[in-house]
């Protein structure tokens, strides 16, 4: 019977070595597993974290093992590239940082053992990711196990998979359900005992069979449906021989159908499903990548509170435990390969083995719909190369699992007309409007057109978000970081978004902030901060209560700006987020009046006198924050950049003229700001910003930006600094031009 050993204690480590060690340090540093090596330094900005090759060590005996036939050394995660060796003797190789791996170390086996894993997360033009707007963390970020089996067990060298397939079909309130299992070396005096269990535990099929593929009819079958009811069946399967169970395997499945329509939207279970919910990073602040079930678990919890039907498991392979939650807790996924940003030719076999593992260990999850194929991937166009390989991965998509479908997230700049739109079954696309550029009103037109132009292909939003962390205004603005600001974006955005039906999915970028250590902005740097919750969960964004106004039934209500105190103005305007249909607001006990929202956004005019206690009144809840009157402006609130040569309060801004306080977009409308611009570019050509080239549609697609944030994020992003002299001649350059 198989054993499954966990190997996550006391590894020696270290980043030094240049070779394998022939016996076991002991002058590295010992860890426990998981671990990243850059849980630091790949959240401080710059994009100076450590990419390289690290070695990481463990001695044990055979006789510490469980008495088996044989032996396979378990993987789920080891950024990006790995070797294996024990006793001095190499292995295997693994390319890909987010899947699971497997090596049968039964020969290289002694009584005594070193076992030494090689992980390397250093640029490369083979193994995707390479560019992208996040940190690629290095290290065995997930567990290691070791797996004792019999010389007759279920397969354990297919693509990290389970071994055993299960396919629900679905007609009318019967369930067909295939079970396939995968075993090796199997003999003719041993047979398979399938067995199909409900969620209770009842047993509710059986069969004994010498094949390997059965099938199971499950009369009154009880649907597994989103949030609603994730009901979910078990399929057993052992290998017995005589009494004797020689290895045994399971596996959860969901039964349901579904569909996606281009007018309708998502279909569950014949029933109308809008999927409107976030996009997740896995990593976390002090941790990296490395992370436990209790993290998996809050996630979670949160993305649950919000209200969201639909998670887009961004941009890889995230860990068997957190898709088991999402089974569990009903919610939708798009499950996708870090095929990223950049089209590499000599990447494609990645992509291929990369979206064979995905498949291969998550065909199970009934909460998986689709498979992404790419994200951003035409950012610098498409070519045949590129095209080619997006038809091989659909094609094996469609060829391995034919039960679900294909979808792409395109960039913005991706024109309508572009071939590899027509590739996958959906599409979604990236939108930044009224973050990098245009402005909040042009998202619901675009899909519109998008919809209008392609009336057959269903279109969503992958992504789209804006910034904030904890600087405050009155008066917000695109591109200032306020809490406020998000706010706005994000109500004008749901607005636009939820009442299309025909959008078939709507992720928010993102559910939490996360580690990019490229990014030198807002005022911590190496993060990008598009989370509705902080990067260490702790706090929840206003923006997090706006999407629970829409999506949760739990009643609440939330007065915004708690940490927004000291007001300067004499009225001062308070939102109030809830989904009840009326909400009163009280000041100092005063009521304020009552308000009914059809869209669950309550804006209040408040006097700003002295000290005032806020308190929300909607059916049985309530929420209160606190406000102060002040005379000047309280500096705590304003953005200040870590390490910024200037800031905006120092900038010369004539009325009626430039300056590097004017957004982009206004700039370059003017026809000597255009030449300015083209002469700024003309420093830049060549540049790269996380491994973007920089080019003129690039730098348009930030125009929400002012000149000064929009240089200080490329400062940040590229190897090219600006001086405060250099901003300042710039300034006074701009300061010439009349608007």
């Amino acid at each position: 019977m198989r054993n499954v050993i966990n190997f996550n204690r006391k590894w020696a480590f270290t980043k030094m070595a240049d070779a394998v060690p022939e016996t076991m340090p002991t002058k590295w540093d010992f860890v426990n597993l998981p671990h990243s090596w850059n849980a630091i330094d790949g959240q401080d900005g710059d994009n100076d974290f450590y990419r390289g090759t690290c070695y990481y060590a463990k001695q044990f005996m055979k006789a510490s093992l469980p008495t088996a036939d044989r032996y396979y050394l378990e993987i789920k995660g080891a950024n990006s590239s790995a070797d294996v060796y024990v006793n001095g003797k190499k292995l295997a190789h693994h390319d890909g940082g987010y899947s699971t791996w497997r090596v049968d170390i039964t020969e290289a086996l002694d009584v005594n053992n070193l076992l030494v894993i090689a992980v390397d997360n250093q640029a490369n033009e083979v193994v995707y990711p390479q560019m992208a707007d996040f940190t690629f963390y290095g290290g065995i970020y997930r567990d290691v196990n070791i797996i004792a089996v019999s010389e007759s067990h279920f397969d354990l060298d297919y693509y990290g998979g389970s071994g055993i397939t299960v396919t629900p079909v679905i007609k009318d309130t019967t369930a067909s359900v295939g079970v396939e299992v995968f075993v090796t070396n199997k003999t003719d005096d041993q047979v398979l005992v399938y067995r199909i269990k409900d969620a209770e535990g009842n047993v509710v099929g059986t069969m004994s069979s010498e094949d390997t593929a059965v099938t199971f009819e499950i009369e009154n079958v009880h649907l597994w449906h989103g949030r609603k009811d994730p009901y979910l069946y078990t399929a057993e399967v052992a290998l017995v021989e005589g009494e004797t169970v020689v290895d045994a395997v399971s596996a959860r499945f969901g039964c349901r159908t579904f569909k996606i329509d281009p007018d309708n939207g998502f279909i569950l279970n014949g029933e109308e499903y809008p999927l409107r919910g976030v996009s997740r990073h896995q990593d976390r602040w002090g941790l990296g990548n490395a992370l436990l079930p209790e993290h998996h678990e809050e996630d979670m919890d949160l993305i649950c509170e919000m209200g969201a039907t639909t998670i887009r498991l961004a941009h890889y392979q995230h860990d068997q435990y957190f898709y088991d939650l999402c089974d569990e807790r009903g919610l939708v996924i798009w499950a996708e390969i870090p095929y990223i940003s950049k089209h590499m030719p000599t990447g494609r076999e990645n992509t291929i083995s990369q979206m064979k593992e995905l498949i291969v260990q998550n065909y199970n999850h009934p909460s998986i719909v689709v498979w992404g194929l790419s994200n951003e991937i035409s950012i610098a166009g498409s070519d045949e190369d590129l095209l080619e390989n997006h038809k091989i991965l659909n094609d094996l998509c469609h060829e391995m699992d034919p039960t679900r479908l294909t979808t792409i997230a395109a960039v913005s700049m991706c024109p309508l007309t572009d071939p590899y739109l027509q590739i996958p079954d959906v599409v979604s696309y990236n939108h930044y409007f009224g973050w990098y550029g245009g402005d909040t009103s042009m998202n619901g037109p675009w899909f519109d057109n998008f919809h209008a132009t392609y009336p057959n292909i269903p279109i969503g939003c992958s992504e789209y978000g804006c910034e904030a962390l904890n600087w405050h205004s009155s008066e917000p603005f695109q591109g200032d970081y306020t809490e406020e600001y998000q706010a706005y974006y994000h109500e004008e955005l749901i607005k636009q978004l939820f009442t299309r039906k025909y959008m078939w999915a709507t992720h928010v970028w993102n559910m939490f902030d996360f580690g990019a250590d490229a990014r030198n902005e807002g005022g911590e740097n190496g993060q990008n901060h598009k989370g509705l919750v902080t990067f260490d969960r702790k706090y929840k964004k206003d923006s997090f209560y706006a999407y629970k106004a829409w999506l949760s039934d739990d009643p609440f209500v939330h007065i915004c700006g708690k940490r927004y105190v000291d007001r300067v103005e004499d009225t001062t305007k308070v939102t109030v987020y809830s989904n009840q249909p009326e909400v009163e607001l009280f000041a100092n006990g005063v009521s304020l009046g009552k308000q009914t929202s059809d869209v669950h956004f309550f804006y209040f005019d408040v006097p700003n006198l002295g000290e005032t206690r806020l308190t929300a009144v909607a059916g049985e809840c309530t929420d209160e924050s606190f406000l102060r009157k002040v005379e000047v402006f309280n500096e705590e609130y304003r953005l200040k950049e870590e390490g910024a040569v200037l800031n905006w309060f120092d900038i010369d801004a004539p009325e009626g003229y430039f300056s590097l306080n004017d957004k982009m977009s206004d700039i370059i409308m003017n026809p000597a700001g255009q030449a300015l611009f083209g002469q700024l570019m003309g420093g830049m050509a060549g540049k790269k910003a996380m491994g973007f080239e920089i080019n003129e549609s690039m730098m348009a697609m930030m125009g929400g930006f002012t000149m000064l944030r929009l240089i200080t994020l490329a400062g940040g992003m590229m190897d090219m600094k600006f001086d405060k002299e250099q901003l300042l001649a710039l300034n006074a350059q701009l300061n010439q031009i009349k608007k």
